[in-house]
């Protein structure tokens, strides 16, 4: 009877049966489907960042657009005095031009990059996102399947495990006396063949497993060949974009290294060459000025040289050299040189000649008593004082005397009478005062004398006479010379020294 009992199929072992051989086993059925969903799981989490990171990265060139239009902004204005740079190409101006032109390549390039990975590559990822949640869910529905199958067989088997082992205790007890559907041996057939349903079903869910498992093997393979064909789309946008960046940045670069050093100055010396100082031309000198006034005759000298003045300090002794000018004005000015150069010529002393007092050469030395004008610290102090001067030559104090007494406007004195001398005859009077009244008629001409001034004297110049000073000179103030005034008391003492002399006649 043995020989045709049927062949009870074996469990063939998987993940979950390998280890135990009991007829139900206590492990869960689904823990390899569950490993395998797991995976799924796992892949479609890379999936998720991969695509989060490549939707970042397309915001990322979306807002990198808008911030390079601010960065245009900055220099879509043209340049401030932009005259001063030259606007063709190869200088600042055509550097900036080619800024702006680069930037906006930077936020079209962005742009670009930006639909470019929103268009191209977010898509492919999204579908391998669906097709990975597809397979975690066909993975579910199969496993939930034949898990259920499989639990239904081993509570069937389990059942009448259990009435196999009610029976045979029954058997024992009742000896033997029992139904025939109760007989032990007819339920232990009947858990032979529940039991070779159950592994039936084990065994087909585990072939479901294998297949499902190779099947894993080729749709990871999958899985990685398009996120690799992802990356490479997206490097061909994203990186693409990088070295667009870096060939507009180095054009950049190349655009200012190109200009010559002296492009924009070249240029710019072309352009405003009527404008700039011409290093050619011939620097500019005193002498080819002209200014208003420049040749008026009031800033013309009657005369101007170099003098010699005895100190107005009574410990001092000696005589300093100066430098002294006679003005149209009717002041005498002192200057320690002739330099108009060095510093600013203020005058050392000024005396106002129509309130001085003039006296007759003796040689080379004459002297004038007035008041100092110049405003100085020395003209506060001394007030009116004498001032005993020496010319180089008494030829060269006859001229400085002249001028000064036409200046003066006063009688002209007569030169210094020796105390031994005899008073002038009536003869001698009536001849004086018809040269005064000749001398009235014509101006006085003056003997040219040799140059012997350092700079300047006039002496050679025709200079009038008292009897034709202007009206405004004749009333400017000057105190005419009245009996027992100095002026007076020298005019009438130096009529005998002007004789001896054989001066030239002057008026009265």
């Amino acid at each position: 009877m043995s020989q045709h009992e049927p062949t009870i199929p074996s469990r063939q072992e998987t993940m979950a049966s390998a280890t135990s051989d009991e007829a139900v086993p206590d492990t869960d059925p689904t823990s390899t489907a569950g490993l395998l969903a797991q995976r799924l799981q796992a892949w479609k989490h890379a999936v998720s960042y991969l695509e989060e990171y490549m939707g970042s990265v397309e915001k990322v060139h979306r807002a990198q657009a808008k911030e390079y239009e601010k960065v245009l902004k900055t220099i879509s204005k043209p340049l401030r005095e932009g005259q001063h740079f030259d606007q063709s190409l190869g200088g600042v101006a055509g550097f900036f031009e080619n800024v702006r032109v680069n930037t906006q390549a930077l936020i079209n390039t962005n742009i670009e990059t930006e639909k470019g990975i929103k268009g191209s590559v977010l898509p492919v990822m999204e579908r391998l996102h669906k097709e990975i949640k597809n397979k975690a869910k066909e993975l579910a529905h199969g496993v939930e399947k034949g898990a259920k199958e499989i639990e239904k067989a081993r509570n069937t088997t389990q059942k009448h495990i259990e009435l196999l082992g009610q029976n045979t205790a029954s058997f024992e007890s009742t000896g033997g006396k029992m139904a025939p559907h109760d007989d032990p041996y007819v339920i232990h057939r009947g858990v032979i063949y529940r039991l070779n349903h159950q592994v039936m079903e084990e065994n087909n869910h585990r072939n479901d497993l294998i297949a499902v498992q190779n099947n894993f093997q080729a749709f990871e393979a999958h899985v990685i060949q398009v996120i690799q064909q992802a990356m490479e789309a997206f490097n061909q946008f994203a990186g693409g974009q990088a070295q667009k960046v870096h060939a507009l940045y180095s054009d950049m670069l190349g655009a200012a290294q190109r200009i010559p050093p002296d492009f924009e100055w070249k240029a710019f010396k072309a352009r405003n060459a009527n404008v700039l100082v011409n290093p050619n031309e011939d620097p500019r000198t005193i002498d080819s000025i002209q200014f208003a006034n420049m040749d008026h005759r009031s800033t013309k000298p009657l005369i101007e040289g170099s003098l010699e003045r005895k100190s107005r300090n009574k410990l001092s002794w000696g005589y300093q050299t100066g430098y002294y000018v006679v003005t149209p004005s009717k002041y005498l000015h002192e200057f320690k040189d002739s330099d108009n150069l060095r510093k600013d010529p203020v005058p050392e002393l000024s005396i106002y000649l129509p309130d001085a007092v003039i006296g007759a050469p003796n040689g080379e030395k004459f002297h004038v008593k007035g008041k100092d004008r110049s405003g100085g610290l020395s003209s506060k102090l001394t007030g009116t004082s004498e001032l005993h001067f020496k010319a180089h030559t008494a030829a060269d104090a006859q001229k400085w005397f002249d001028v000064i007494r036409n200046v003066v406007g006063a009688t002209g004195p007569a030169e210094l009478q020796s105390p031994t001398s005899a008073p002038p005859s009536p003869d001698a009077a009536f001849d004086n005062e018809n040269k005064k009244l000749e001398a009235q008629r014509q101006p006085m001409t003056l003997a040219t004398h040799p140059k012997a001034q350092e700079a300047g004297v006039t002496g050679g110049e025709t200079v009038a006479s008292p009897t034709t000073i202007s009206p405004t000179a004749a009333t400017s103030g000057a105190p005419a010379s009245q009996p027992g005034s100095i002026a007076h008391t020298v005019a009438a003492t130096s009529a005998s020294a002007s004789a001896k002399e054989e001066k030239p006649p002057v008026a009265a």
